[in-house]
């Protein structure tokens, strides 16, 4: 494994770990504002719960166009390195599956890595800036 994709790894790894951690403090707080807010909603808590779902619309919106830009940049450098084996010196037998194999695993990583960063970056600074902020 080269020393790009490992980096992406545990960029991924990293992300992950950190939406693992940040999502269920966000959910407590909320969930909790909403509990002692009961019916009425303060003009503080209608904006956050407001926030709360235009953050969402946007960080996935951001995250699906994010993938679908990575999904045709990885299809292009798929193809282009299929049609490189094929009008290689030794034709159809020059690319191993090993390769072929590594180069879709690094596709699909970097796809997944440009999908999370969006609602990686929402989540953690929710939970950083909510951790500052009193529930009532």
């Amino acid at each position: 494994m080269s020393i790009r994709s490992t980096r992406k790894t545990k960029s991924i790894t990293t992300k992950a770990t950190e939406l693992a951690v940040a999502v269920p403090q966000v959910v407590a707080h909320r969930v909790t504002r909403m509990a002692i807010a009961g019916h009425t909603l303060s003009e503080r808590d209608r904006k956050e719960f407001n926030l709360m779902i235009a953050e969402k619309k946007t960080a996935f919106a951001q995250a699906c166009q994010a993938m679908a830009t990575q999904t045709l940049r990885a299809n292009q450098t798929l193809a282009a390195s299929f049609f490189r084996s094929i009008w290689s010196p030794g034709g159809w037998g020059k690319p191993s599956l090993g390769n072929m194999a590594a180069e879709v695993h690094g596709a699909a990583l970097g796809i997944l890595d440009k999908g999370m960063t969006p609602v990686h970056r929402k989540a953690v600074a929710n939970a950083k800036r909510l951790a500052r902020t009193r529930l009532r």
